[in-house]
């Protein structure tokens, strides 16, 4: 029930904010039509204001007849915010000019558009008699009203400031409760030769998947490449091959350098060839075949280059596979028939459901786990520690006092970690809980001593989770109803789509950005979502559903009609005949036919995964689509039939292009006046047309390649006034004789600026420091410069008012020597510093750096540069070829990377860094490494070795392979 209430309310909030814009315009109105739209805004704000009372209700018990009202009060109010989408995007408001011309064109106007306003006067008279209608049933079906008397027993109503900051904190992987994780490592780095297979099996929830990930991340280390992949019930078995090759491929380019740069400062003084000396990031992007059959499986020729290329990069290697979550036997066998079968000790860890699966044996050296569920003490072991880490995630957790929690909240749950887990989720959430409440709700979930026996009935945990959930929460969990089972999904697409839908909005003095991160933190502090993946800068980067915890809000999601799912896991068919939201898991014939069968005119919201190619952009009502997410899509070329469609949706707020093959933008893309978010990263677009500059709602441009530093140029003039809210500008290019740098200054709401290609000019640097030393003194957070020339990052250092207010700073380039007033920067979490000496000079004046979270010393070498030889000189030879990390200083410090081709030897002091948490590395050759057991906090060393390691490094490798450390180490060789 208290779907309806979330889902209904937050459309009803979104419709009226259209309603009041729409009144608030002046357009040309038929006779009567604006006071009908006053009169259904009034009516939906009083239904909205009874839907709120309903969520507050202690009653949750609605029936059948509240309910079936609460589904027409959604129903009405979707029909009129289309009708809305078609006023705003059929007619333009008058002009308020008072001049003869003015009046001239507007009678014209009028005349012309006399049967289009004659018409919508003729829909709003309609719908206003249809919600006229909807109220008065409630009273004449006697909908009992909400007991506003009391609400929800001691559960919180979250307030958006106390949860819009987090502790930052680096995800790790999560250690295993109840399983004997040293026997099964054990088994792993067993000398047996032949290929082996462990089989990790059990219910939903009781986990596997935690297990096995701890396996692969400890056990990783001993073998020469690795992959993990997750499967669905349907997925295509060549896609898992599709996907571990990707993975071991990237591995092995990056393995391919020649071994003569272990020397180049012995030979002719010549600097590495190599790309920035970062380790590769694999994409997250789900690849899919082009050459595919009708019905979208793959080729019997694709199939067997796939098979070819495996034998081709495995065979003779030691590797590690992890599959996640297989459904059948037949998948399974399908899938190991097409993997080598070498004698290098390569092991494949397999997690299932089911018994069938687990012990279809299919090599001779195998090994069978059975998840069980966990004893008393580890539950209470386990349900501690989530809370503990729920806790702190909120920057208020010192504030918060210690809760007193019934032991029957973590035995009622039978020793099911995920719904421990959950429980603790809930139980942090509302702090102010008393024991006899929990008490209370232990007791309606599992009444006389019953306990959580099946993952059926952990859906009772979660229903009751999701019940006591603000309906904003509400609406916004049930938008990961939209994204496939096991995807990784990036926090800021995802809140940048809330904002777009209208889920969110600004409350309690926070900006709509504030409150959609608001929303994010609840919803990993309430275990609903799990982070999977951090940022440097210590904040969640993407996030993940556990399938149980999925499958649940896609049977909300289907009850609601909140979103229509084609070809997933779990699709969701429409239970009506219009479509709101579309998600179309697979693109291929069978799927698209089923998709475009369907009443596609009422799409507003379309998210597409896989190929472009059978998709047909005309079969929407291109006008009232506010959300097109394309992210990953290929087919989609600049002349494809699809990108002039774009500009005909007016009402576009988010765009996302990224990672598609497409290679330039519509020359009239700024005629998408509403349009917020334009996401064209890792594109082929090098260029935004002229008529960007038109876009009045923009607040992100998103653009470049952040890891090979292509670049997305600005148009060359950028008028004073315009883009005046935009909030990020990312990747972009300022070329010679731009004049468009000038008037940066201008865009004083611009948190995040980033650079990715700087061309010299002597005018436009000083015009582009002018405007960073503004632009820091308003909401300036982020800066991101590249500067090969490095004359420009002179210039930074001569700033008479630098960014003080910096939280993230990265200067990439040839920087010689960095700016001395970055020891001024009191909020800076994230610095980033490349082709910088690592000296002990350099150390001690960033010491002191109380904010600092992560710091990055990298060198950037694509050319043969004197430069970057006389830095990578400077390492090794002025201090002995020795760094010294002394005691004390880098307080707040949790993340340490350092990527240089030669590495000289580290040295970590008794008390240095003391919350030191991760260690990056990454080099040609490593000359030493000591002292990383005093390291007190540390928990993980990665290490990535670009190429063949010399003798001196294995040595190095070696001796860390060895050593006992309380920490994970993690050698990429």
């Amino acid at each position: 029930m208290e779907l309806a209430v979330g889902a209904s309310e937050a459309t009803i909030k979104s419709l009226l904010t259209k309603l009041g814009t729409l009144l608030a315009e002046q357009y040309a109105l038929a006779r009567g039509v604006r006071s009908d739209i006053q009169f259904i805004n009034d009516e939906l704000a009083s239904m909205q204001a009874f839907l709120s009372n309903l969520s507050n209700s202690a009653d949750d018990d609605h029936d059948d007849q509240t309910k079936d009202w609460m589904k027409q009060v959604r129903d009405v109010s979707y029909d009129i915010e289309d009708c809305v989408d078609d006023f705003t995007n059929g007619l333009r408001p008058d002009s308020h000019r008072d001049d003869w011309r003015s009046k001239a064109r507007g009678f014209l106007y009028e005349l012309w558009t006399l049967r289009r306003r004659s018409s919508i006067a003729t829909q709003i008279a309609d719908l206003k008699q249809r919600a006229q209608h909807v109220g008065e049933r409630r009273s004449r079906y006697g909908v009992r009203d909400p007991n506003t008397s009391s609400r929800k027993t001691g559960l919180d109503r979250y307030t958006a400031a106390e949860h819009q900051e987090i502790t930052r904190r680096l995800i790790g992987i999560n250690r295993p409760v109840g399983v004997d994780i040293a026997q099964l490592e054990k088994w792993i780095r067993s000398q047996e030769k032949k290929l082996g297979v462990l089989s990790i099996y059990g219910f939903g929830g009781v986990g596997k998947t935690t297990a096995a990930m701890a396996l692969y991340r400890s056990c990783g280390v001993h073998f020469n490449c690795r992959a993990m992949v997750t499967v669905s019930h349907h997925t295509d078995p060549d896609v898992v091959l599709r996907d571990i090759l990707r993975q071991v491929k990237t591995q092995v380019k990056d393995q391919q350098v020649q071994n003569s740069t272990v020397s180049i400062l012995e030979k002719n003084n010549r600097a590495p060839v190599a790309p920035i000396w970062m380790p590769s990031r694999l994409s997250q992007i789900q690849l899919y075949c082009r050459n595919q059959n009708k019905d979208g499986k793959t080729s019997d020729k694709e199939h067997d280059a796939i098979t070819k290329d495996l034998l081709k990069y495995l065979g003779e290697d030691r590797y590690l596979l992890l599959i996640d979550d297989v459904w059948s036997s037949s998948m399974w066998q399908n899938i190991l028939n097409c993997l080598p079968k070498n004698d290098q000790g390569s092991r494949i860890i397999v997690t299932t459901r089911f018994e069938a699966v687990a012990k279809t044996s299919l090599v001779d050296h195998d090994h069978f786990h059975q998840m069980d569920i966990l004893s008393p003490y580890d539950a209470e072991d386990l349900f501690n520690r989530s809370l503990s880490e729920c806790r702190d995630t909120q920057s208020s957790k010192a504030n918060q006092n210690d809760q007193v929690t019934p032991s029957r909240v973590w035995e009622m749950c039978g020793g099911l970690p995920l719904p421990i887990v959950t429980m603790a989720g809930l139980v942090a959430s509302n702090k102010h809980m008393k024991p006899e409440e929990w008490s209370k709700v232990c007791k309606t979930l599992f009444p006389d001593q019953q306990v959580c026996h099946k993952p059926e009935e952990f859906m009772r945990i979660i229903d009751y989770c999701y019940s006591v959930l603000p309906s904003d929460l509400k609406t916004c969990t049930l938008y990961f109803s939209i994204f496939p089972k096991g995807r990784k999904i990036s926090k800021k697409r995802l809140i940048r789509r809330w904002i777009a839908e209208g889920f969110v909005s600004e409350k309690q003095g926070l900006s709509v950005d504030d409150v959609a991160e608001t929303c994010f933190n609840q919803l990993i502090e309430r275990q609903i979502i799990r982070p999977v993946q951090n940022s440097t800068d210590g904040k969640v980067k993407s996030c993940q559903v556990h399938d149980m915890v999925l499958e649940f809000i896609i049977s909300k999601a289907a009850e609601e009609n909140f979103v229509t799912v084609v070809g997933g896991q779990w699709s969701i068919p429409t239970r009506s005949n219009k479509v709101r939201r579309m998600s179309l898991h697979s693109s291929d014939s069978k799927h698209a036919k089923k998709a475009y069968g369907m009443n596609l005119s009422h799409v507003r919201s379309l998210t597409v995964f896989g190929s472009l190619e059978q998709q047909r952009f005309k079969s929407f009502k291109t006008g009232i689509v506010q959300v097109l997410d394309l992210e990953g899509c290929s087919g989609f070329k600049a002349k494809h039939a699809s990108v002039s469609d774009i500009c005909k949706m007016t009402l576009l707020k988010y765009l996302s292009l990224r990672g598609t093959d497409i290679s330039e933008l519509p020359a009239n893309i700024g005629g998408l006046k509403y349009l917020e978010t334009l996401d064209v990263r890792q594109t082929g677009v090098e260029e935004l047309p002229k008529t960007v500059v038109l876009l009045e709602r923009i607040s992100n441009i998103l653009g470049g390649d952040k890891r090979t530093r292509k670049a997305l140029k600005l148009p060359k003039e950028i008028k004073k006034g315009a883009m005046k809210t935009l909030h990020v500008l990312s990747g972009i290019e300022i070329t010679e004789g731009s004049t468009a740098v000038s008037n940066l200054h201008e865009l004083t709401g611009l948190k995040k600026l980033a650079i990715y290609k700087l061309h010299k000019s002597a005018q436009m640097f000083d015009d582009l420091l002018s405007s960073i030393q503004y632009l820091g003194g308003y909401s300036l957070k982020t800066l991101v410069i590249d500067d090969e020339s490095s004359d420009f990052h002179d210039k930074l250092g001569n700033m008479s008012t630098p960014p003080v207010y910096l939280s993230a700073l990265e200067l990439s380039g040839k920087l010689r020597s960095f700016p001395t007033w970055i020891t001024k920067l009191r909020d800076i979490v994230k610095l980033t510093l490349s082709a910088t000496a690592l000296t002990p000079e350099n150390l001690e004046r960033l010491r002191d750096l109380k904010t600092l979270f992560s710091l990055t010393f990298s060198v950037c070498a694509t050319k043969h540069d004197p430069d970057i030889v006389a830095i990578l000189q400077k390492n090794k030879s002025d201090y002995g070829g020795e760094i010294f990390f002394p005691p004390g200083g880098f307080a707040e410090l949790k993340l340490l990377r350092i990527f240089i081709p030669l590495l000289p030897s580290l040295n970590f002091s008794e008390g240095a860094m003391p919350g030191l948490e991760r260690l990056e590395l990454c080099f040609k050759r490593l000359e030493g490494l000591h002292g990383i057991g005093k390291l007190e906090s540390l928990h993980d060393v990665i290490l990535t070795v670009d190429g063949e390691a010399g003798n001196t490094t294995k040595a190095v490798l070696t001796d860390l392979k060895e050593a006992k450390g309380n920490y994970v180490l993690d050698i990429k060789e």
